[in-house]
């Protein structure tokens, strides 16, 4: 084994376990076999910190295999996101060999390789990214997996194919209809809800088979807008109910406009609910 090979693979064994995630997982196999590299362009690698973006002083290809974001180097702060975060998203996706997937910001395509190989060749993914120099580099990252498709284009928009996932890479103020009508019975939606100030959460949505959803925040986070699914005034309500910390109380999903006591936090025609 080479030295990036076997540092890749203590790289896998490292962030799924820190997401508490038995040693021998097919995720753990899939992010040990993707070279994190050939995604982030070729250095100097820009790794992102809370002061700011730093410059990686080597070449060295192991800085790569840490827990830290990596700019994919376009203008807007655009990165290859923090691996265990993406883990314990992934994890909780809960992916099977066969089923379809949609991977909405798939940047570059290196998280979208491991969603690929969860559903191996008996599965699909299908990959949306709007700008257009990380789909072109996603292109050819991605051409030598069967199962995924990518399309260059923005994937806020319906009709969406049937999926049994979504993954959604960046921050929205709303479950979009086009994703939750794209939902399985089972399927899985997550994406980050994110408000107009301050820190915003992963929410995990259920369809459950008698049509109605289950909801819940896995954890807080930030991310990159994602084009068309923001609404202001939403984003608004969300600064203030997260700041309220009640976020964790979350339990389900409604489509309508009826709300309760219960209510949360609400857009057009859906509220999140603690009942």
């Amino acid at each position: 084994m080479d030295r990036v090979a076997e540092v890749r693979k203590f790289f896998a064994r490292l962030i799924t376990a820190n997401c508490g995630i038995a040693a021998g997982s097919a995720l753990e196999a899939a992010f040990a076999a993707t070279p994190r590299e050939q995604f982030v362009g070729p250095p100097p690698w820009k790794i992102f910190t809370p002061a700011g973006y730093i410059e990686a002083n080597s070449s060295d290809t192991g800085l790569l295999y840490q827990d830290v974001v990596v700019s994919l180097g376009v203008v807007a702060p655009l990165n290859n996101g923090q691996p265990t975060l993406h883990a314990y998203c992934i994890n909780t996706l809960d992916l099977k060999p066969g089923q379809r997937v949609l991977h909405i910001g798939a940047g570059t395509g290196y998280y979208t390789t491991i969603l690929a190989m969860l559903v191996g060749e008996s599965g699909s993914v299908m990959a949306y990214e709007i700008e257009p120099s990380l789909a072109a580099r996603a292109g050819r990252n991605l051409a030598a997996l069967p199962q995924v498709q990518l399309l260059a284009r923005t994937g806020a928009e319906g009709p969406l194919p049937e999926s049994d996932a979504i993954y959604v890479n960046a921050g929205t103020t709303e479950p979009l209809a086009a994703w939750l009508d794209a939902l399985r019975p089972s399927g899985r939606l997550l994406f980050p809800l994110t408000p107009s100030a301050g820190m915003g959460g992963m929410l995990l949505v259920t369809k459950l088979d008698d049509g109605s959803y289950s909801a819940r925040f896995l954890m807080q986070v930030q991310f990159v807008p994602c084009v068309g699914a923001r609404n202001e005034a939403t984003a608004e309500r969300l600064t203030k109910a997260f700041r309220g910390r009640r976020w964790a109380e979350v339990k389900t999903l409604h489509r309508n406009d009826v709300r309760d006591e219960s209510c949360w936090c609400w857009g057009d025609r859906w509220w999140l609910s603690s009942h």
